[in-house]
């Protein structure tokens, strides 16, 4: 039977793709500029930081029980993952999460750590309508390190079949 964090793993891989960004964002901002529509990571210093978005409901149900996340639609999920470059080790971090569509609105998404073996992940949820693009803002500081590295990409939504 696969294990918890090779369905996670596996999610991630699967749903890369299909998660794909949509237009641009709009407005002047000191954020990063964002990444590529299929961009699953980045490089930050001596860290890579992997980031995925997708809609809830595309978990499993077993997974989204484990870690109590609800299923729909209408809920997109962020996980994130820091590796230090070198090892390709997980490494804990401070994961800040800036979230809002391309009309401007702010989106509440709040972090929370998941430890499962050697690895770390970084979930937030947060509402979602059909065809909104959200701008996912990130803010990460690795572990022993003083220096917030930022990051941005963006995911369009399909809720309607």
């Amino acid at each position: 039977m696969i294990n918890a964090r090779t369905m996670i793993a596996l999610v991630l891989v699967l749903t890369l793709a299909g998660c794909g960004g949509g237009g641009g964002g709009g407005g002047e901002t000191n954020a990063p500029p964002a990444q590529p529509a299929d961009a699953s990571f980045a490089e930050i210093g001596d860290h890579v930081v992997h980031f995925n978005a997708l809609a809830t409901d595309q978990l499993s149900a077993d997974i989204a029980k484990v870690y109590n996340i609800v299923r729909s639609k209408n809920r997109a999920m962020l996980n994130v993952s820091v590796l230090g470059r070198e090892d390709n080790k997980a490494v804990t971090a401070d994961v800040v999460v800036k979230t809002s569509n391309l009309t401007g609105q702010v989106k509440s998404v709040t972090m929370r750590q998941i430890n499962e073996g050697d690895a770390i992940y970084y979930i937030g949820i947060t509402p979602v309508a059909n065809r909104e693009t959200l701008i996912f803002d990130l803010s990460i500081t690795p572990e022993g390190s003083s220096q917030s590295h930022d990051v941005r990409f963006q995911r369009q939504f399909y809720t309607d079949n």
